[in-house]
């Protein structure tokens, strides 16, 4: 114990590190010291300690197990790689030497000399204990599969003998068991079970918090994580398909807007329900007379152009300006009288318009007759 303190070694004058290395060396001694007297031979002295319980053959006396002795520890050599060691020992009761040897074949030691072992093994088999499965019959489980097979139903044999004794064992356990003692390991279980649960449920309040949801999510199974990986979302459609079907829903749109219809057959619906026409306009339409359009006839493959005179456009406009204008007012005639039986007002009969009022003729539009006399399809015609 002393020698690992460096506090405790006394380096003389003469010692030089370089020259001798360690104290040891320079005092020409072993650290094991008189343990190593017999090194040179191959001999190491150790302490050993007995394995099982003996007796000795020189004095007859019996040796427990666990009693130290200093012994020589000599190799004697290998099983395959591990060495094999040779213990030799003096009796502490007379003069008698012991010998014993390390078996690593059964893991166990033999005894070689001096001494004979106590016999107090027994076979496990008779004792309803667990048999060590040996090296041979665990290479002929691995190769044989009958083997493996026979041993799998002999096992299953075993297990029904041996049912009533383990319900015997359960009744006794029964008759002695501690209520205080399972009331506290329930109590421990339930804590846990608890507090995972808590832990869960903080985990899916902060996940639908932040997905801003309010639903109730149920625990994970791996049935469920099975089907998720195997999900993956993507859109039936390319990329390409669905520029196409945008395009061609935009070519079959109808170019006037949907609020415009809608406008006009809700009023076109309230006027029905009141019995009223919609009002026509009662400015004057520009017609093809008044415009004083060339006509063209065709005699005998020929084309000729008739040529309007003014004075006649000026009579075709003046006269449909008129029909119209009398139309107009019989309309208005109509509107105004559904409209004072719907509401209720006085029966008296609508002001109609004296037709003999005189009406203000508009200007006579200038009649614009394209002359073509002195164009060059004429002139070569």
């Amino acid at each position: 114990m002393g020698e690992r303190k460096g506090t405790n070694k006394y380096y003389p004058p003469d010692f030089d590190p370089a020259k001798h290395g360690s104290l040891n060396r320079y005092r020409n001694s072993h650290p094991l010291r008189e343990r190593a007297r017999k090194l040179s031979q191959g001999i190491l002295i150790i302490r050993f300690e007995m394995p099982y319980n003996i007796w000795c053959d020189g004095c007859k006396n019996h040796i427990g197990m666990g009693v130290r002795y200093n012994a020589e520890k000599t190799k004697v050599g290998n099983y395959y790689t591990t060495p094999i060691y040779r213990f030799k020992m003096k009796c502490h009761l007379c003069v008698n030497y012991i010998e014993m040897q390390t078996d690593p074949a059964s893991c166990d030691y033999v005894i070689v000399s001096g001494a004979q072992r106590k016999e107090e093994r027994w076979d496990m088999s008779e004792n309803e204990q667990i048999l060590t499965t040996e090296h041979e019959q665990k290479q002929k489980l691995e190769t044989d599969s009958m083997y493996r097979l026979e041993h799998g139903a002999a096992d299953k044999e075993k297990l029904k003998k041996a049912i009533p004794t383990l319900f015997e064992l359960q009744e006794a356990q029964g008759a002695w068991k501690d209520d205080f003692a399972l009331n506290s390991l329930l109590r421990t279980k339930f804590r846990e079970e608890k507090k995972q649960i808590l832990e869960e449920e903080q985990k899916d309040q902060a996940f639908l918090k932040k997905a801003s949801l309010d639903l109730k999510l149920l625990p994970e199974t791996e049935e469920d994580k099975k089907l998720a990986s195997l999900l993956k979302y993507r859109s039936l459609e390319s990329y390409d398909k669905r520029q196409q079907k945008k395009r061609s829903e935009i070519s079959s749109r109808s170019w006037f807007s949907q609020g415009s219809d809608v406008k006009i057959q809700t009023t076109n619906n309230s006027l029905k329900n009141l019995k009223i026409r919609p009002k026509l306009p009662s400015s004057p339409v520009a017609s093809a007379l008044s415009l004083g359009v060339v006509r063209r006839e065709s005699k005998e493959g020929n084309d000729k152009e008739k040529i309007v005179s003014p004075a006649e456009c000026e009579q075709e406009t003046t006269e449909e300006i008129d029909r119209k204008r009398r139309e107009s007012n019989e309309l208005i005639a109509n509107e105004t009288a559904a409209l004072q039986t719907v509401r209720n007002t006085d029966a008296s009969p609508p002001e109609t318009p004296p037709k003999d009022r005189p009406s203000k003729q508009p200007a006579t539009p200038s009649c614009l007759v394209p002359d073509y006399s002195d164009s060059s399809s004429e002139s070569e015609s």
